[in-house]
């Protein structure tokens, strides 16, 4: 959701970028928020629901209009560890890239290339990955000169296969199922985003032509460690000090090749992040992990439902923020959907660890306060994409299906996002380079600002949904 906002200067309402995962409510089925199977990954087999694309991105970026304002000169690329981290970001005339978890290579779809550049195959073909195998994430520093060096060890971090909840985390020797996927929960994937992404900036020659080039890199272990160990945690500080490096040898590298007086970097966030409601409840809050089996059948929920409407197959599924509907079920049984959805959300918020639960049919009729919380949910509702009930946790609980996480082994993870509260949407803003005069302004501004800003900066049209607007402190040269 984020990096859509960012690259389009638009809310979900409008870029359509609902969630990770939204259910299609014609076919019932979920759909991966890049998910296009007209694309599969090049040198790979096609299978459902595997291909991607950025066709479910409803609106333009900043790349886009970029694009068609001159009239294809300027050229648009992306990379990340995470496709969706590319794909979104590089919009719709972009070249996207990203971290394959299960080879090691950084891949693209058919949407983008009939086949991979040659570079791309030579830097494929060096294996960069493997020169981990047998590795360790150690310390940057000693110690005794980190804030968290004396909270390693909390039972409520995540301990995946080999990576340990400890350091020195073992990176693995290269032969189990998991070793490519456990360089992208540590640093080590952050560099390999480098690596690729300095290598595509040499042999494309970006910011050398004379339009101007759009480069988007997503480093995304950042995430990955947050959720695994905590923000407060030892492996989210030293996560910190080396990507402060990488963003320094980044800078630098931009410089040699390009000028950084040719150049504007903007640097923000797709998110903030709550700490894991343990530590919290260790400083005093009353916090907690919601039961997600309160959703399933034999649950309160389900025998509140049998009681009320004689059926207890009413509930879909649940897929955060959303609580989706068995819209089959209730038409089967010649239920009012809108009864329903107010019964189940009433039925939340009596429940611990639930804030707020609002329905798809009050958004639809705009039965809605001027809250903050109530707007915030409004601007995320798409009418199509959108689940029955949008749920919001109280303050630092989690709320999150860990389905994915239980899948490969991992019991729990520490922290989740996705809450409209500041921890979650506190990010930072940075522009610098190209004659941008250094100041620090603190007042209330929004990701969804930036896509405005470059496109007044560039002197070209906003992206199609772009809600933002420019920061006139960015434009002051």
């Amino acid at each position: 959701v984020g990096h859509a906002t960012l690259a389009t200067g638009a809310d979900p309402s409008r870029h359509g970028i609902v969630a990770n995962d939204w259910i299609d409510q014609k076919t019932g089925e979920s759909v991966y928020n890049t998910e296009d199977d007209r694309h599969h990954i090049i040198d790979s087999k096609p299978k459902p629901h595997e291909g991607v694309s950025p066709r479910n991105l409803l609106a333009t970026t900043i790349g886009d209009e970029l694009v068609v304002g001159n009239g294809g000169q300027s050229r648009v690329f992306s990379v990340s560890v995470k496709d969706r981290g590319a794909i979104l970001p590089g919009g719709h005339v972009g070249k996207a890239f990203w971290f394959s978890k299960s080879s090691g290579r950084f891949v693209t779809s058919t949407y983008y290339y009939d086949d991979y550049p040659e570079w791309v195959k030579q830097w494929n073909a060096a294996k960069p990955a493997d020169r981990y195998k047998g590795k360790t994430w150690d310390l940057l520093h000693d110690c005794s000169s980190y804030i968290a060096g004396n909270i390693d060890d909390r039972p409520y971090e995540a301990a995946f296969a080999e990576l340990g909840r400890t350091f020195p985390h073992a990176l693995g020797d290269g032969s189990a199922k998991y070793f490519y996927l456990i360089l992208t929960l540590t640093p080590m994937g952050d560099e390999l985003t480098l690596d690729f992404a300095k290598t595509l900036i040499e042999n494309e020659k970006v910011g050398q032509g004379n339009a101007t080039d759009y480069l988007a890199i997503s480093f995304s272990s950042t995430d990955y460690i947050g959720h695994l160990f905590g923000p407060s945690s030892l492996e989210t500080e030293d996560n910190i000090l080396r990507l402060d490096r990488l963003l320094t040898e980044l800078f630098q590298y931009v410089d040699q090749k390009i000028g950084l007086d040719k150049t504007l970097i903007v640097l923000s966030a797709d998110h903030g992040a709550p700490e894991a409601p343990e530590y919290m409840a260790e400083h005093g809050m009353e916090t907690g992990r919601f039961p997600l089996d309160w959703f399933k059948k034999g649950s309160p929920l389900s025998d509140a439902l049998k009681k009320r409407f004689g059926r207890d197959d009413l509930v879909a599924v649940h897929s955060h923020p959303y609580l989706y509907l068995d819209l089959g079920a209730i038409e089967n049984a010649k239920l009012d959907i809108e009864e329903v959805e107010r019964f189940v959300a009433a039925e939340l918020m009596k429940v611990a660890g639930i804030a707020y639960a609002m329905t798809r049919s009050d958004l639809l009729a705009g039965r809605i306060t001027e809250s903050p919380v109530q707007n915030q949910i409004r601007r995320s509702f798409h009418p199509t994409r959108s689940g029955n009930i949008h749920m919001v946790p109280e303050h630092y609980w989690f709320l999150h299906s860990t389905e994915e996480a239980e899948k490969m082994g991992i019991e729990k993870i520490a922290a989740i996002h996705g809450s409209p509260w500041k921890y979650d949407t506190y990010v930072p803003i940075f522009f610098a380079g190209n004659g941008v005069s250094t100041q620090t302004i603190s007042r209330p501004v929004g990701p969804q600002d930036i896509a405005a800003t470059i496109a007044a900066y560039l002197e070209i049209k906003p992206p199609s949904g772009s809600v933002g607007v420019p920061l006139v402190e960015v434009l002051e040269k």
